[in-house]
């Protein structure tokens, strides 16, 4: 009862004018303004206090196709971070020795020097180039190093391709029974087996990477060359 007492003391919603003109609506049928109770007049320093009545059936409140755009936007996002994810995901990059290029063989009273040339390949199944930062590799006869050669800088390796490297390796061996061997003229059959242990260091995408291979070769060091023929990978 005090709520309908309090509405009737107002005048009529958005009333402005005498109270004449106010009496001609019906006080059941209307609602009082909530911000000037109806006089038309706003108290001084209440401006910004001031109330935006909006019908609730305005369409503004209700946007066509709300539903429909967010679950585009959704999807278009979900698009967007699943190629994202596709594209950048780290790849395999492996190595891949082919075949011994050439052999040239120096022989001192002291050493056996030997140059040899191995041809590599580098596949790159990334969608971004791969950097090759360092290069090492060893070469082993039994358990004794003859030989150990590192490359820096080298040329990096497209995305999606495979690239040829022809890697030199200078070995000497010192070991008196090697040495005697090597130089021996009574044996016929003149091949030496190397065990050749290769290390790649790799950079792509903010981070980097270690590969590395080991490859089993025989080289003639009868001779002062040898004929290129493929080498066998170690698993």
């Amino acid at each position: 009862m005090e709520g309908q007492k309090t509405l009737l003391h107002f005048p009529p919603y958005g009333a402005v004018g005498s109270s004449s003109s106010r009496d001609m609506i019906s006080s059941a049928s209307s609602d009082t303004c909530p911000t000037c109770r109806g006089s038309g007049l706003i108290p001084k320093g209440h401006e910004d206090q001031l109330v935006a009545v909006i019908p609730c059936n305005d369409v503004r409140l209700k946007p066509s196709r709300t539903k429909l755009y967010v679950c585009i936007s959704m999807v278009t996002c979900l698009l967007l971070c699943c190629l994202f994810l596709f594209f950048l995901f780290p790849r395999s990059v492996s190595i891949s020795p082919v075949s011994v290029v050439s052999v040239l063989v120096f022989f001192s009273p002291s050493n056996v020097h030997m140059e040899v040339t191995n041809l590599i390949n580098v596949s790159n199944l990334n969608f971004v180039p791969v950097h090759v930062v360092q290069f090492t590799i060893q070469a082993l006869i039994e358990d004794t190093i003859v030989g150990t050669n590192k490359f820096s800088n080298m040329s990096s390796i497209q995305s999606r391709s495979m690239k040829s490297f022809v890697v030199k390796s200078d070995l000497d061996i010192v070991d008196a029974g090697l040495n005697t061997y090597c130089q021996s003229a009574s044996i016929t059959s003149h091949t030496l087996f190397l065990l050749l242990q290769m290390t790649m260091n790799i950079s792509y995408l903010s981070h980097t990477e270690q590969l590395s291979l080991n490859t089993f070769e025989y080289v003639d060091y009868g001779a002062n060359t040898t004929v290129p023929h493929p080498v066998r990978r170690i698993r």
